[in-house]
């Protein structure tokens, strides 16, 4: 008896040290705080790197960058998981490093990619030097403004019909806030100013949001304002109108120096140093709520109105401004701009224009030091006092300029003028494409996120493109593709970027996310507007918000979103809020993912893992090392059962976890009413409702 209980004793003792079948989906690391501290290192400053195993599981973690080779030692052991550790000093260049994993005679390696056992150099992770984003904007929940569509505060501003010619026509007063926006909507006017934003600040509060982003507010004719009249000052229609006059054009008259009124209006220093006034006063009641405020900055091009080019004849012979490039080959402002024939002044319609429009005039940096310094100047001045705006959104940025090189100048200075004038402003980028090169940590902070949201979103939720111009059912529902473009997107921004990057679902440049899931391939000109709201699935809309809020980055809502607004692609988009008849359910339902995301910090910092995924269906974790939060997704319009292993994220397979339902959305609605769900074994078994969302909460007791 007592041999044989020595035989169990040593088959038990062996049993003991086995060590486990290697455990790949337990290796884990990230720039995240918690496995890179400091995040935003400068150079010389030492950083401690963490990685993540199974518990006993490997024989050895090294840190490898180029030919150095760092042996990682454990730290930590804490539910079933190891955490090795080692410390590297910042170099003053990019610092870009793997893990090497050895487990036995097997040795594998771990990348940004997650695991492989064959090292591609371009998936390591990096470190920028000297890379700091503001860290106000971090997972920052922003609002994103078209000004004349979101509310008529000031009627008496309004742009009256026919006080000017645009394009060939006159612009036009619309008396219907209602109405669709025309197809060729460009000189329609809403009303929509300044203090239509004034009066809603307390709805922005309740909403839960904390920057508001502004489309352009510059004096302009168009209702986009994205070809600058002047830069110096807010458009009057927005402001402040204290000196007016009479003189409306007359039918066909398309003469601009017969418009007095609107000559009055827009050159008028009185106008404009009150409008300038009115929009330092918002900025200053924003900021006492607590709030940030950006402007879109358009320094590609302006607009031929503009009064350095003055093709219209604004400010021909107006008291206190110089003759324009197109009025005079003496013109303070000639080499502002690129003329092909020298020899055609007076009025001079050769110049260079963006993408050959001649109402959008590309401005010529390389040939006048006198611009580049003045842009650079109106840069600092409106984030500085009086104005102490937080940031530009930069239209177009990788477009300005004739070459690449000298446009990756232009930005270097751009950010040097605007981190002086203001050292947390925040620099962020429209960019289509992988915007690595200016995310160095000398040019831009970040850009508006396409490549690495708002696309692989809008397919995988709605199969369509995000102008609404195609329809692919390869991507629709396809969870490979969609973690697949994340991963590769998001490698490309980096860190400190990607937390700051604006995650929206619809902006003034495509169509309105709610419209997409309707699966309609078309455009207003063509389909008509209502077939926008035609079939639209408000479940699928309440998914993609659970992501929003739920992903790396800043959520930003394109006015109208939260209230139901449909539409196709520019300018349907850009129809009006629907005030008093908004969606109230989606509208509620915007405020609860809000709340959630603002009330767990670890939204705006967690690291990120998918745990599982199948046809129509996604799950993926947001982590530290004492919280999880777990959001899973059944975008099929069958509901089912699922058992999803949830312990990657950080879960003890050891022993009960209990997760708390926070918010659950399906096609009958949706419910924030709390529930506890048992984990069990590092597992969650769930049944998913048809086109829902289910989002779930956990954190250590301490």
């Amino acid at each position: 008896m007592k041999q044989e209980n020595e035989d169990i004793a040593r088959k038990m003792q062996y049993i003991l040290n086995m060590r486990p079948v290697f455990n790949k989906e337990a290796l884990f690391s990230d720039g995240t705080r918690y496995y890179r501290n400091p995040t935003e290192p400068k150079s010389g400053e030492k950083v401690i790197i963490s990685f993540r195993t199974q518990k006993n599981n490997v024989d050895a973690v090294y840190l490898v960058s180029g030919d150095q080779k760092y042996k990682m030692k454990v730290y930590k052991t804490t539910k079933g998981f190891d955490y090795y550790g080692t410390k590297i000093v910042m170099p003053e260049e990019i610092f870009r490093y793997h893990f090497e994993i050895q487990y036995g005679w097997a040795t594998c390696y771990y990348t940004e990619q997650g695991v492989c056992s064959e090292l591609q150099e371009w998936a390591q992770f990096e470190i920028y030097p000297n890379y700091h984003t503001p860290d106000w904007a971090k997972g920052a929940v922003m609002y994103q403004i078209f000004v004349d569509r979101f509310r008529n505060g000031d009627p008496s501003n309004d742009v009256e019909s026919d006080e000017y010619a645009y394009i060939g026509e006159h612009s036009e007063k619309v008396t219907d806030w209602s109405k669709t926006p025309a197809v060729m909507g460009v000189r329609e006017f809403y009303g929509g100013d300044l203090q239509g934003i004034i009066d809603k600040l307390d709805y922005f509060e309740e909403l839960g949001v904390e920057v508001l982003y502004l489309n352009p507010i510059f004096v302009s004719p168009s209702n986009h304002k994205y070809d600058c009249q002047d830069y110096d000052y807010v458009d009057p229609h927005y402001g402040k109108i204290v000196e007016d006059c009479d003189g409306l054009l007359a039918p066909g008259d398309r003469d601009n120096t017969h418009a007095t009124k609107y000559i009055r209006r827009v050159t008028d220093k009185r106008n404009l140093e009150a409008s300038n006034q009115m929009f330092a006063q918002l900025v200053e009641e924003l900021h006492k709520r607590g709030m940030k405020i950006i402007l879109d900055g358009v320094f590609n091009h302006c607009g031929s109105f503009n009064k350095w080019m003055d093709r219209e004849r604004i400010y021909e012979g107006q008291e206190g401004y110089a003759p324009g490039a197109y009025i005079s080959a003496d013109s303070p402002y000639r080499y502002f701009f690129d003329f092909h024939d020298q020899n055609r002044w007076p009025y001079n319609p050769t110049y260079d224009g963006w993408w050959t429009h001649d109402t959008l005039p590309k401005l010529n940096y390389e040939g006048s030091g006198e611009l580049y310094d003045y842009v650079l100047k109106v840069a600092q001045k409106w984030v500085s006092a009086p104005y102490n705006v937080d940031g530009w959104r930069l239209d177009v940025a990788a477009d300005l300029g004739h070459s690449n090189e000298f446009n990756h100048q232009f930005w270097k200075d751009f950010r040097k003028a605007v981190k002086e004038a203001n050292p947390e402003a925040l620099i962020l980028a429209e960019h289509y494409g992988s915007p690595e090169g200016w995310l160095q940590g000398d040019e831009w902070d970040s850009v508006m996120n396409y490549d690495a949201f708002m696309e692989p979103v809008t397919w995988f939720l709605t199969g369509m493109e995000k102008h609404s111009d195609e329809y692919r059912e390869d991507l629709y529902g396809n969870s490979d593709a969609f973690i697949g473009a994340m991963k590769t997107h998001m490698r490309s921004l980096h860190m400190s970027s990607l937390h700051t990057a604006m995650n929206e679902l619809s902006n003034h440049d495509h169509s309105r996310f709610l419209t997409r899931t309707n699966h309609r391939v078309g455009r207003v000109s063509y389909a008509g507007a209502q077939a926008a709201s035609e079939n639209i699935n408000t479940a699928i809309m309440r998914e993609a918000i659970a992501i929003q809020m739920t992903w790396p980055g800043a959520p930003t809502l394109y006015y109208g979103d939260e209230a139901g607004v449909c539409g196709f692609t520019d300018p349907d988009n850009r129809r009006t809020y629907p005030w008093g008849h908004e969606d109230m359910e989606l509208l509620n339902f915007y405020k609860v993912m809000i709340a959630i995301h603002k009330k767990y910090k670890m939204l705006r910092s967690g690291s990120l893992k998918f745990l599982w995924n199948d046809y129509q269906g996604l799950c993926y974790a947001r982590f530290s090392h004492t919280e999880q939060m777990i959001i899973v997704l059944n975008n099929r319009d069958e509901g089912r059962d699922v058992m999803i292993e949830v312990w990657p994220a950080g879960i003890s397979r050891l022993e009960e976890t209990v997760f708390t339902r926070l918010v659950q959305s399906s096609q009958e609605g949706y419910t924030d009413h709390q529930k506890q769900i048992l984990c069990q074994a590092g597992s969650l078994n769930l049944y998913l409702p048809p086109c829902s969302v289910t989002v779930l909460h956990h954190k250590d007791q301490m």
